[in-house]
Parts: structure tokens; sequence; C-alpha cells
């Protein structure tokens, strides 16, 4: 069975569909790139995943096991986000509460998932730090620590290099295929659509239509010819 499963999906808000009759599958140990125009429903759809709203038709289906609140997920952050005053142990702590259920404290295990997920992100040593005085870089870092303390499974990351310089972008895309190089299932938002291609095995083209696939057969199709132009050498 797969991990996700949307049947027939419509979304939207105030029963005006943005996008309408979607389905695919995602297995375990995917990497799938949703990409499309801006408006064309990207961020709604993570939202409907992770249950923040529900669809105007249509399912989704977990298998493995898998539930809602064990997902990661990684938001585009807004200003005020950015400029939040809590220590990066605070925050990365904070991706534990959705499993915690009405628990009021933090347990030794909650605390050493937390440690072990920041030395992942190699941000052991910004520890103490504020997050608002962080590059934006490191505060990627934080998030996908925090999000890791979420799941084992799945990570949902919603345009996760957004205003990131060339080389630290870089470094995140490594990041994340090193995540699922050990296992998990990937779903990213992006606009870079040459990095989606790179990493990616599955992408989602969403907009006036849409096309789920393997990207091999992506980059046969005519979406693919004229994103790059016709042409595209991996």
């Amino acid at each position: 069975m797969a991990l996700l499963e949307c049947k027939d999906l419509s979304l939207g808000y105030e029963n005006r569909a943005v996008l309408k009759d979607l389905s695919f599958k995602v297995e375990s140990g995917d990497y799938l790139c949703i990409i499309g125009e801006n408006g064309s429903g990207k961020t709604t759809l993570m939202k409907t995943i992770l249950g923040l709203k529900s669809p105007l038709k249509g399912e989704i289906i977990f298998g493995d096991g898998l539930k809602k609140n064990e997902i990661g997920y990684l938001p585009q952050q807004t200003p005020v986000q950015r400029d939040f005053p809590a220590s990066v142990q605070e925050i990365v702590l904070s991706g534990c509460l959705g499993k915690k259920g009405i628990a009021p404290f933090y347990s030794k295990e909650d605390k050493k998932l937390a440690a072990d997920n920041m030395e992942r992100m190699n941000i052991t040593s910004l520890a103490r730090r504020c997050y608002r005085e962080l590059s934006g870089g490191q505060q990627q870092r934080v998030l996908l620590a925090r999000a890791l303390c979420s799941t084992e499974k799945m990570l949902l990351l919603d345009e996760p290099v957004a205003g990131l310089d060339p080389k630290v972008t870089a470094e995140m895309y490594s990041l994340i295929k090193e995540l699922n190089d050990k296992g998990i299932t990937i779903i990213m938002i992006s606009h870079d659509i040459d990095s989606s291609l790179k990493y990616a095995n599955r992408i989602l083209h969403i907009g006036s239509d849409i096309l789920f696939c393997k990207k091999e057969d992506y980059l046969k199709s005519s979406k693919a010819f004229s994103a790059h132009g016709g042409d595209y050498n991996e």
C-alpha cells in the first residue's frame, strides 16, 4: 500500500476550487517535487495533506501506519516568523509537540531527539542562540531539525530554499537528498525546476492541467520541453 494516496481531490476556499480532480500516490522512499504556477494550489495541497484544511471533494489515504501528526512540515516563512525571539533549542524541541498529546512537559526522549536532530543538521553549537539572530540558511536548518522531530517517515517542504544564496541552496538540497537516501519520503514544493529534476524521482505538475509521473517521463513531456526551452541536460 502507498504511504500516501490522494484520490479525486478538489481543493479550495469557501467552496471555490483552485485545484480539481487530483489523484496521485507517494510510495515510501519517494522524492516528489510539486511544481506549477503561483496560485495553482500547491501550498493548499500540502495543508490539506497535513489536515490543516479539508478537501472540497475526494479523500487522502495514509498507509504503512503513517498518521497526520507524524509528518514533518517546513512551511514558507513570513518576516514575522524569521524574527521569532526563541532559542534554537526551544524551536527544535517544539517539533515534538504534535506527537505528545496533552503531556505538559518535554521528556528525556524528546530532548534527546531534539539534540540528535540538531547534530544531524550541524547546528548543535547554535542551541542557545536566539533564532532571530541567525542567517537564513541557519534558520532553515533549525526548521528542518524541528520537522525531523515530528517524523521518521515523511517530510513536507514548502519552498525550502527560497531567499537563500546559491552556496547555501546547494547545501540545503544536499541535506534533503541525504535524508531521502536514508529512507525519509520527501514531498517538496519548488519553483526551481532544474533542481527538482535533478533530485526528485517523481514530479507532480499542477496548473490548468495535471501531470503526475516519474522524472524520466516528465523529461519527455511537452511541459518539460516548454519549461526548458526545448532542452534539458541532467
